[in-house]
């Protein structure tokens, strides 16, 4: 993982204390450290994720812990999970520990949403996690999560669907174009593929892959770029395809997009290391028929992070030391991966970010699905593909918002200049500087 190290690591680090983003993040201060009961009874936590096999994690730990115990709650993913919690906050009923994925942490961090964690943590993540992977959740010299998974991007196919099409596995987005057209031609009802306009952090990704710079500092202030040059290639690249009718969009996750998976009018999609394990449940019939492989690129091997999450402690919680103690063991405990993969009606197969734990994952997730194709291997190898100089911002939200209801109404290019300027009026309006 090495190269991992170089590839990703962010520029925010250091920078965010300057710019006082975390000026309010300082809500560890009301926990008891020593998390000890009087009445000797244990601990209460609460946790709300969405990530598939978290229940099975909760019962194993619950299982071997006396001292602490663990009441999970499922939450939906992407926007409507992060609206719940920050409503959770504002309303004081936030849960002890929850699933934050990476590009939300600063955002969380900046608003006074989560817990300084520093003292139990800090040591953890400079120990079992990657560079790279350490700067996507440290901050101004402190610790505000404890990296889970990377999401490098994949593209899965139709094995079978590409051989019938006399298709090859595009390695570059130029031969996906070509793959696309050849596909149109053979069969009007066919596409290649999907992009959705409902999933900003796909199109994230997918400039990060391309070199896009979305953030960065500039001394005290923020610079914004999410219509550089590189973001806007991407945009009218996409633009280009859905224009000439070359690719579906469906919205993500909807069940069109499922039934033209199914049906075979889709050949394949964008997805990420995580993906796998749902394609086995959403997708049952087709069981050996599906592979992976890397994302088409730009003409050299790169990849962005399409989603990636930590666990982190939420502000008010009155237990940090013990939700610590759970979140280190999900994170660096071979006993927490074993039994996240143990449930197999929603298989897991997010890629840990503790390189130890993926050896343990992949000796236990189910090939056979793939036709015995190694995903953590391959998964892993594109960890070592994503581009380096991308920076998490504190206006995520607004951005994605932005990008899914412009895009919806016009094309990828209008939605970036009004992601553009959702992101200038969001730094401004948290009393943030922004670069002239």
């Amino acid at each position: 993982m090495s190269r991992t190290s170089r590839s990703f690591r962010i520029a925010a680090t250091a920078t965010v204390v300057a710019l006082g983003l975390l000026a309010t993040a300082c809500g560890s201060g009301d926990s008891d450290s020593s998390d000890a009961k009087a009445d000797g009874k244990p601990v209460e936590l609460t946790y709300w994720s969405w990530t598939l096999g978290a229940q099975a994690t909760v019962d194993e730990f619950n299982r071997t812990h006396k001292d602490i115990k663990v009441k999970f709650s499922e939450i939906p993913a992407a926007p409507d999970g992060y609206t719940k919690l920050s409503n959770a906050v504002k309303a004081g009923n936030a849960p002890d520990i929850a699933t934050i994925e990476y590009q939300m942490v600063p955002e969380f961090a900046s608003q006074g949403s989560l817990v300084d964690i520093t003292e139990f943590a800090g040591d953890t993540v400079a120990k079992e996690f990657p560079k790279g992977l350490q700067d996507l959740v440290n901050f101004g010299g402190k610790t505000w999560s404890v990296p889970f998974d990377v999401a490098p991007q994949l593209l899965y196919y139709r094995k079978d669907l590409f051989a019938k099409y006399g298709i090859e596995v595009p390695k570059t987005w130029d031969e996906f174009k070509t793959a696309a057209e050849k596909v149109k031609k053979a069969d009007k009802n066919v596409r290649i593929a999907s992009m959705p306009k409902t999933d900003g952090a796909l199109f994230a990704s997918l400039a990060w892959q391309a070199g896009g710079q979305w953030f960065k500092t500039e001394g005290d202030a923020w610079k914004t770029g999410v219509n550089d040059a590189s973001s806007m290639k991407v945009a009218d690249y996409w633009d280009g395809l859905i224009k000439d009718d070359l690719v579906q969009n469906f919205a993500g996750w909807s069940p069109e997009e499922t039934k033209a998976r199914e049906s075979g009018k889709t050949l394949a999609f964008l997805g990420a290391s995580w993906s796998a394990g749902g394609m086995t449940t959403s997708l049952p019939k087709l069981k050996g028929k599906w592979a992976a492989a890397p994302m088409p690129n730009w003409g050299a091997p790169a990849s962005g992070n399409y989603g990636g999450s930590s666990y982190a402690v939420l502000k008010d919680s009155k237990h940090t030391e013990a939700a610590v103690e759970f979140i280190k063991w999900v994170t660096t405990d071979e006993s927490a991966v074993k039994a996240r993969l143990s449930d197999l009606e929603k298989p897991s197969s997010a890629l840990p970010a503790n390189p130890q734990m993926r050896k343990v994952a992949a000796s236990l997730f189910d090939t056979s699905y793939y036709g015995g194709q190694d995903i953590y291997a391959l998964g892993s190898a594109q960890a070592d593909t994503i581009k380096g100089g991308w920076t998490w911002g504190p206006v995520q939200m607004d951005i994605y918002t932005t990008l899914q209801d412009q895009s919806a109404k016009s094309t990828f290019a209008e939605a970036l200049k009004a992601a553009q300027e959702a992101a200038d009026k969001g730094i401004t309006g948290r009393g943030l500087t922004l670069a002239k």
